[in-house]
């Protein structure tokens, strides 16, 4: 089910299974949300073709998928998966935090009182 010609990339998004409907893909690509060789997919009928890379978010994970080739039909996901190569690079670990985050540094006393330091300024102050 596999061929070696152009296709748009709605139709592509939706035979390989990332979206649901031709519909939302659409929506995606408008969105601006995929990425055909690092340029943005302007519209639903630009084409792919085997070779491309493209780069699709949603939802909050980022895919990168090479193309290996157009579908003719949405068919099991067995046979979706041989649409792309997935080039992700892995996801972080959970619980960790990022290596290039910078950890929130303040001096202690700043910011906001503690509940405890409220009740203290109202004994002294007589605000009661």
């Amino acid at each position: 089910m596999v061929t070696d010609a152009r296709q748009r990339i709605d139709k592509w998004l939706f035979f390989s299974r990332a979206v649901k409907s031709r519909s939302l893909a659409a929506k995606l690509v408008v969105a601006g949300r995929v990425r055909i060789n690092r340029d943005k997919a302007a519209q639903a009928s630009d084409l792919v073709r085997a070779g491309d890379v493209l780069t699709i978010t949603l939802e909050r994970r980022i895919f990168v998928w090479k193309v290996l080739g157009t579908g003719s039909r949405r068919g099991p996901a067995e046979e979706a998966r041989l649409l792309y190569e997935d080039i992700s690079p892995p996801p972080a670990p959970k619980g960790e935090a990022v290596a290039d985050a910078i950890p929130a540094l303040r001096d202690a006393g700043s910011g906001r009182p503690t509940k405890k330091e409220r009740r203290e300024t109202d004994r002294l102050f007589g605000d009661d």
